[in-house]
C-alpha cells in the first residue's frame, strides 16, 4: 500500500494525539509528545489542525509532524518503523519539496528522532546539524521531594495568574488568557496540569505545564518559566519538583524536558531537581 500524506482536520486531531501517546516509551529516543500538540493548542483547534501532518499506510498513521513555527517541522515516527527505507524516503521527499505543502522553501529545520533512517537521508540531501539540545529525565518510581514553596494547580478561574507569570518569564511572549482557555479545551489537556509557585509574600514566581501521555509512559514539562523579577532564588528547581510530583500523581513513569544545551542555567536547574541529562539531540537544517 502507498504511503499517504495528509492533514487530520479538527476531527482527526484526537487520533493524532492518541498515536503520539501510544508511541511514548522511556527506551525510545526523545520525540514529539502529545503535550507538544497540547501546548500548540493555545492557538486554537483550527490552527493546530492546520499545523499537523500525518503519513498513513492502509489507514494506519506511521508518522506525525507538527509545524511548530515558520520553517520548523517537529517530526516523529512509529517506533518500529524508524529504519524503514520506504517511509524514510517518502518523509524526506514530502518535507523537502515545498510544493507538497509541508515546509516552505528557503531556510527550514526538521526535528526527527535521533538514529532514525530519515536523519541519514536528510544528511545525504545536504541538511546540516543545528545547535544541540539536552533532553533530561527524572525517574518517578519513588516519591518526589517537597518543593518547599506553595504550589497551586491552576483552573479556569486562575488562568490569568498563570498567563501573567508566563509572560514575565519569557521575553516576547504573546500568551493570553484566551490562549490558556483554548489550550484547556484540547484533548491533550485532559492529562495535563498547570502549576504556579508562590513565594512567602504571596507573589506568583514560577509556572509550569505538565503533560501526561498516560500511565506508565513518560510525561513532559512544557513550558517552565520563572518570573524575571524572582530569579536566582531556587524557584525554578521548586516548580520543577512540583511538576515531577504532579506527573507521578498522573501515573507517568518518568518526567522529561528538553532545553538548548547552551542554556546552562536551565540544565543546572533541572539537574538540581533530580533530572539527568540524556544524549544530545540536533535538528537538521537547510539554509535559505
Amino acid at each position: 500500500m502507498a504511503i499517504e500524506l495528509g492533514r487530520p482536520g479538527i476531527d482527526g486531531l484526537r487520533r493524532a494525539v492518541d498515536v503520539l501517546r501510544e508511541w511514548q516509551d522511556d527506551g525510545a529516543p526523545t520525540q514529539l509528545h502529545p503535550g507538544d500538540l497540547g501546548w500548540f493548542w493555545r492557538s486554537g483547534a483550527e490552527a493546530t489542525a492546520e499545523a499537523v501532518r500525518t503519513w498513513r499506510r492502509d489507514g494506519r498513521i506511521l508518522a506525525v509532524g507538527l509545524l511548530d513555527g515558520p520553517g520548523l517541522l517537529r517530526l516523529t515516527i512509529v517506533p518500529e518503523a524508524h529504519q524503514e527505507e520506504e517511509l524514510a524516503r517518502r518523509l524526506v521527499a514530502d518535507t523537502t519539496d515545498p510544493e507538497r505543502g509541508v515546509l516552505p522553501g528557503g531556510k527550514a529545520n526538521i526535528e526527527a528522532p535521533m538514529g532514525a533512517r530519515v536523519q541519514d537521508l536528510l544528511c545525504e540531501e545536504g541538511w546540516d546539524t543545528d545547535e544541540p539540545w539536552t533532553p533530561l529525565r527524572r525517574d518517578l518510581t519513588e516519591p518526589v521531594e517537597d518543593p518547599g514553596v506553595r504550589i497551586e494547580t491552576v483552573g479556569p478561574e486562575r488562568a490569568h495568574t498563570y498567563v501573567a507569570v508566563h509572560r514575565a518569564a519569557f521575553d516576547g511572549s504573546r500568551f493570553t488568557d484566551e490562549g490558556w482557555h483554548a489550550m484547556a479545551t484540547g484533548s491533550p489537556y485532559a492529562d495535563a496540569r498547570c502549576l504556579v509557585a508562590y513565594d512567602d509574600h504571596g507573589n506568583a514566581v514560577a509556572a509550569v505545564t505538565v503533560w501526561s501521555a498516560g500511565p506508565g509512559r513518560p510525561g513532559l514539562l512544557e513550558p517552565m518559566g520563572v518570573h524575571r523579577e524572582h530569579r536566582r532564588h531556587g524557584y525554578g528547581a521548586a516548580i520543577t519538583l512540583a511538576a515531577a510530583a504532579a506527573l507521578r500523581e498522573l501515573g507517568s513513569s518518568t518526567a522529561m524536558v528538553c532545553t538548548p544545551s547552551s542554556n546552562t542555567a536551565a540544565v543546572a536547574t533541572y539537574r538540581s531537581a533530580g533530572f539527568h541529562p540524556q544524549s544530545e539531540t540536533r535538528d537538521r537544517y537547510r539554509d535559505a
